[in-house]
C-alpha cells in the first residue's frame, strides 16, 4: 500500500548563518513564508528499489537513504512543484517529505521531529540549506528564532491570508555562499539586525520591507531582479516585493490576484500563503 507526503515550498526573505559543530544545531534564523506548491513525495511497494523524480536528479533522495541505512525495496516518486535551486526550499521539501513517507511505509516509529531532524542533516551534508526543514514544519508566515533541526531549533508561525507571486531568473549556487566566511559575516550582521526588528514588530509589512532592504544592504541582489523588484514595488495595489533567498527569484505579496493579473510581467507565477503545511495523503 503506498503513503504520500506534500511538503510546501519555503521562501526565505532575510536570514543568520548560525555554525556549530554539532550538525542538528547548525542552521539559520530568519524569516520566510510557504507556498501552496512544494514537493510531494509517494512510496510504494516494489520488488527492487526505483526512484523516479520529475526535474533534477536524486542527490537529495540519495542521501536521506544513506542515513536511514536502508536496504529495503520500494519506489520512490517525487514531483517537484516549483523550480529547482532558485530559493523555494525544494531540496528541503524533498529530504522532509521522503523521510516522512519513508518513515510511515517502514513503520520505523519516528516521531516528526526526529524525521525532520533526519532530513535537516541531510540538507547541512549536501551544502543545499541551513534552515528551510524547520521552517517547513510550520505555517504561512514563519520566524526562525532559535536555529537548528526541528526539535531543536525554534520557530513561530503567523497566519496570513494574502496572495504570492513570483519570477525566478533562475538559480543561485547556495553552497558558495553559506559556506565562504566573508559571505557569512555580511550576512550575519545585516540579517542580525532585522531579525531583532522583526521580533520586535512582526507583521506582513515589515517582513517585506526588511527583506528588501536585507536584499541591498548584502549586495546579493542581482541587477535584473532589483529592476523587476523596485517596478513592482512601484504598484500601489502591492503590499511589497524583494528577493528569494538564496535564488536569483522576485518575489511580491498582494491582497488579492488582481493585482498580479495586468502587470506587464512575462512569466509571472501566482500563489497563495500556505496556512496549512506539510500534508498527509
Amino acid at each position: 500500500m503506498s503513503n504520500s507526503f506534500f511538503v510546501p515550498g519555503h521562501i526565505t526573505g532575510f536570514f543568520t548563518i548560525e555554525n556549530h559543530d554539532v550538525i542538528l544545531k547548525r542552521g539559520s534564523c530568519g524569516a520566510g513564508f510557504l507556498l501552496t506548491k512544494g514537493v510531494r513525495t509517494t512510496i510504494s511497494p516494489s520488488d527492487e528499489l526505483k526512484i523516479d523524480v520529475n526535474q533534477g536528479d536524486s542527490t537529495v533522495i540519495d542521501e536521506v537513504l544513506r542515513i536511514l541505512e536502508t536496504d529495503s525495496d520500494f519506489k520512490i516518486v517525487q514531483d517537484i512543484q516549483l523550480p529547482i535551486g532558485a530559493g523555494f526550499g525544494t531540496s528541503a521539501a524533498s529530504a522532509l517529505s521522503l523521510t516522512l513517507a519513508l518513515n510511515e511505509f517502514l513503520d520505523l516509529g519516528y516521531s516528526e521531529d526526529l524525521c525532520g531532524q533526519i532530513a535537516h542533516m541531510a540538507e547541512v551534508n549536501l551544502g543545499a540549506g541551513l534552515g528551510d526543514v524547520i521552517a517547513q514544519t510550520g505555517k504561512g508566515l514563519v520566524l526562525r528564532v532559535a536555529p537548528g533541526a526541528p526539535g531543536i531549533g525554534e520557530i513561530k508561525s503567523f497566519e496570513q491570508d494574502v496572495c504570492i507571486a513570483w519570477k525566478t531568473f533562475g538559480g543561485i549556487e547556495t553552497s558558495s555562499i553559506i559556506q565562504d566566511p566573508r559571505s557569512q559575516q555580511v550576512i550575519y550582521d545585516v540579517g542580525l539586525k532585522y531579525i531583532e526588528y522583526f521580533e520586535e514588530k512582526p507583521s506582513m509589512r515589515n517582513f517585506l520591507d526588511f527583506s528588501y532592504n536585507f536584499s541591498r544592504e548584502t549586495k546579493l541582489v542581482s541587477d535584473e531582479v532589483k529592476k523587476l523588484i523596485d517596478y513592482l514595488n512601484s504598484r500601489p495595489d502591492i503590499l511589497g516585493s524583494s528577493m528569494a533567498m538564496l535564488g536569483n527569484t522576485v518575489f511580491a505579496i498582494a491582497q488579492n490576484e488582481d493585482a498580479f493579473k495586468n502587470l506587464e510581467v512575462e512569466g509571472l507565477h501566482i500563489d497563495k500563503l500556505n496556512n496549512v503545511g506539510i500534508v498527509h495523503d
